[in-house]
């Protein structure tokens, strides 16, 4: 795999984070049903995706060093 591709991939499971932790938050921040019904849901999404986004970090400093 190419530097360039994987680093992309690396900025768009980022975004991925991002997006999901800002709908989650603008959910808690606005209460009501959707807060309700999928608050917790939505941080459970934001760390599997966090984790996934920092092992592709791992992954992308690891390929570097070769």
């Amino acid at each position: 795999m190419e530097d360039k591709s994987l680093f992309i991939v690396m900025l768009v499971s980022i975004g991925v984070v991002v997006a999901i932790l800002m709908t989650g938050i603008g959910g808690f921040a606005r209460g009501g049903e959707f807060n309700r019904k999928h608050g917790n849901r939505m941080m459970r999404w934001r760390l599997y995706a966090q984790a996934a986004a920092i092992a592709i970090m791992l992954l992308f400093v690891w390929w570097r060093a070769l």
